[in-house]
């Protein structure tokens, strides 16, 4: 089995080697190759070899392991292995959850006038904006109310377009021209993003793995995660959703992608059924004295 790269010559990853470094980046990461996936391993990384002047992968390892630019090499790696695809107003049923219900609720329930929303795993930017213009929508903002939309991901390259703002027609497919005319401005490499988003909306380099630097996300009242649990095995799961549940204020959101559950993964939540979708909660003690414990069901509305 052989990749080539240009004039690159072909390096192969030799078994030993793909299990080596496939535990390394899952216990690094959470990201998680199965024995199929030792070819798209062996393609994505080869280039890196040449790189660094190195003649195998067992001398990468050793590279990871202990080189002197090895912070600098696992970003790079983290940019070549993860999948960013990803657009504005995906999951319509979800955000109808979080717009029409959710957003209400946590205005008649919170004390202070202020809002903090996490996108974990939020590529190139489309969610934590999506978040920020239907937040804008409510008119949060204009009656005082303090946003923060936290968008993180792993790779640097798609945190760059990120903060760029500026996107083209695929990103769109599933937006209104409502949304196109009123928070973009047209640009000659496509569609800007206006300043009245951008300002609610920060992004950072997060691996979601490192307790230390998780902790300084604070304490927030909803958290999107979504189609970032399937690229994990099943023990960086519960390390994440354990994360989630520390950062999340009593009563506050879980949104998970519609292909996951924590089915197995953790019983800290409870679903929640609201008319648009169904979500998870972190009960309050309020709810756990109630008998509306995380193993039990809280009704929001209609199943």
């Amino acid at each position: 089995m052989e990749n080539t790269f240009g004039n690159e010559r072909p390096v192969q990853l030799p078994e030993e080697e793909f299990r080596l470094l496939r535990d390394f980046i899952r216990e690094y990461c959470g990201i998680y190759f199965d024995d199929a996936s030792r070819y798209l391993l062996e393609r994505r990384l080869s280039r890196r070899l040449g790189i660094h002047q190195l003649d195998n992968f067992r001398d990468y390892y050793r590279f990871l392991l202990y080189g002197g630019g090895r912070e600098e090499e696992l970003s790079a790696v983290m940019d070549n292995l993860t999948v960013n695809e990803t657009y504005f107003f995906r999951e319509q049923n979800q955000l109808a959850a979080f717009s029409e219900e959710i957003i209400g609720e946590m205005q008649d329930a919170k004390s202070e006038k202020r809002l903090r929303v996490w996108s974990a795993g939020c590529s190139s930017g489309e969610e934590p904006y999506t978040i920020a213009m239907l937040l804008l929508e409510k008119g949060l903002p204009a009656r005082g109310w303090e946003i923060e939309v936290l968008g993180s991901d792993i790779n640097q390259r798609v945190l760059a377009t990120a903060r760029k703002g500026i996107y083209k027609k695929n990103s769109f497919r599933s937006t209104s021209d409502y949304y196109i005319r009123k928070y973009f401005e047209e640009v000659e490499t496509g569609f800007r993003i206006k300043d009245a988003v951008k300002k609610l909306v920060s992004f950072s380099c997060l691996n979601l793995l490192d307790a230390f630097k998780v902790r300084f996300v604070g304490t927030l009242d909803v958290v999107f995660c979504r189609n970032v649990l399937i690229y994990f095995d099943i023990e960086a799961r519960k390390k994440v959703i354990g994360v989630y549940h520390e950062r999340l204020r009593d009563e506050g959101y879980l949104l998970l992608g519609h292909a996951e559950s924590l089915m197995n993964i953790s019983t800290a939540f409870s679903l929640k059924h609201l008319k648009n979708d169904i979500v998870y909660q972190k009960p309050s003690l309020r709810q756990l004295q109630a008998g509306e414990g995380a193993m039990g069901t809280l009704r929001g509305g209609a199943k």
